[in-house]
């Protein structure tokens, strides 16, 4: 017998960044969302530092970004440095070009995002409990009972959809059964949050120090805000290190230690995990329930963004019949691969970083000087687009479409939510999920000479963007509309 009442759409267990931007994604689909988190308030100090320009057009689609973007600290450039301040590689970031129309990178302090996230969620009509545990599910082929447990007691709630954002240990992981593919990456790490007023005394840059006899990390943040990331060395006791003499030791070549007001003192072991599986049926994962990575990239908390930015938009075509069960499928063949590219990449860097040993150190920045002494001076840390998944498999698929703002209203803002199909000649007869917009189309007027040069290299008359701002594919507009209608697939039963 289907099931033919269900108290949400989704409900999602874990109200950090990743969980409360897919609530508030997924309800912007016109979903029916339970938010769900252990906790009664948030978490009130710093762990994610940084996020990025994708993760800030994300963070536009929800209507937060321009909250966000005064509250953050965009860096000129991060700078790998030797033990002796000599720069050994350099990342520019203040005014770099994106597809996403952000700066590349943003620092932030994560109770402050958290807060605003919570309360724009609260806005949309998300139900969100706090001091609420899970428990357990039991999942048929017509949704989900989960089972949650609160001061009052137990309840069991029924849904078609479960999601866990609930944390690299994820009871929800845990309960599915799902196992995860470990990197064998293992370095501890003490991170300290600081305030301090020493700005003339602290450097502003963002550094990385290789210095094997401390490998190190200093970020100046927002305001009066500062971090600074302190590997642990073979011997060390995690008691040493959060000792407070001891930390005070490591401040001092700062020449600002007795102006430091330590916020947070924390051990971490930076690592790299991929769940084998990211759905199982009608339950999924999602952020750090999903994947872990080393912290060198800073694409922690950006990860768990786009997994959000991704899953909303296909929970919301299934559940409201306009695609089949199968898109969501495409959720882990898209994100994984992107995600192991970048835990890759951040474990590269750690080698380099965590190198302790002199001569090893030595040979590392010998290299690194003949690298800049022969003009390579600057790299860009630069990620791929979608490979494979909900595409068409032709020029640009998978790529970031270009978002046009700065001296005009931002691009996405004007043309809305949803499929566009952006294009010369385009057909009147459409989709009801995808808007056209032809070129000569007035509300493009600021943004057609842009997308003009844009399709002329792709080759193209159109193009079919995603929800995500991801393409689709580019091509003639009824070649695009027919395949993306065949990878939908359809179906008329519910879900």
């Amino acid at each position: 017998m289907p099931i033919t009442h269900y108290d949400y759409d989704v409900v999602i267990v874990g109200l950090g960044p990743t969980g409360s931007m897919l609530a508030g994604l997924a309800r912007l689909e016109g979903l029916n969302i339970l938010a769900v988190d252990r906790e009664i308030a948030i978490f009130p100090l710093p762990r994610a530092a940084a996020f990025d320009d994708e993760a800030m057009r994300i963070f536009q689609r929800l209507g937060v970004a321009d909250i966000f973007e005064p509250l953050c600290r965009t860096p000129e450039k991060y700078e790998f440095v030797a033990a002796d301040g000599e720069i050994l590689l350099d990342f520019p970031v203040l005014g770099m070009p994106t597809a996403s129309g952000w700066q590349p990178s943003y620092l932030l302090h994560q109770p402050t995002i958290e807060s605003i996230l919570r309360d724009r969620i609260k806005e949309l009509g998300v139900d969100i409990q706090v001091g609420t545990r899970f428990v357990g599910f039991e999942q048929n082929a017509d949704g989900v009972d989960v089972r949650l447990a609160h001061e009052g007691g137990e309840a069991s709630i029924r849904c078609r959809y479960l999601v866990g954002c609930d944390g690299a240990r994820s009871p929800v992981r845990q309960a599915a059964g799902i196992t995860q593919f470990n990197y064998n990456f293992n370095e501890p790490w003490l991170v300290i949050d600081a305030l301090s007023d020493a700005h003339e005394i602290l450097p502003s840059r963002t550094l990385q120090i290789c210095d094997p006899a401390r490998p190190t990390t200093y970020l100046k943040m927002t305001g009066r805000r500062y971090r600074w990331e302190f590997m642990m060395l073979p011997g060390e006791t995690a008691e040493q290190m959060l000792d407070d003499e001891f930390i005070q030791n490591l401040l001092k070549p700062w020449g600002a230690a007795e102006q430091i007001e330590i916020v947070r003192k924390a051990l971490y072991r930076f690592s790299g995990m991929v769940a084998e599986k990211w759905r199982q049926d009608r339950v999924l994962v999602a952020g750090d329930a999903a994947h872990q990575m080393p912290p060198f990239a800073g694409q922690g908390m950006c990860a768990g963004i786009r997994d959000a930015g991704n899953l909303s938009w296909k929970l919301g075509m299934v559940i409201r019949n306009e695609a089949c069960v199968a898109l969501l499928d495409s959720y882990q063949e898209e994100r994984e691969a992107h995600v192991r590219f970048v835990i890759e990449n951040a474990i590269e860097m750690g080698r380099i970083i965590c190198l302790t040993d002199p001569a090893a150190a030595a040979a590392r920045n010998a290299e690194m000087r003949v690298r800049r002494a022969s003009g390579v001076r600057e790299v860009t840390m630069s990620f791929p687009g979608i490979k494979g998944g909900f595409s068409m498999h032709s020029a640009a698929s998978g790529a970031l479409f270009p978002q046009q703002r700065g001296d005009r209203p931002a691009m996405d803002n004007v043309l809305g939510a949803g499929f566009w199909l952006i294009g010369r000649d385009l057909p009147a007869d459409l989709p009801e999920a995808v808007n056209a917009y032809d070129l000569n189309d007035e509300k493009l007027a600021l943004y057609a000479a842009g997308i003009s040069n844009w399709l002329d290299e792709q080759g193209a008359s159109a193009v079919l963007v995603r929800p995500d701002r991801h393409v689709f594919g580019c091509g003639e507009p009824a070649e695009l509309l027919h395949e993306m209608m065949r990878q939908v697939a359809i179906v008329h039963e519910p879900v």
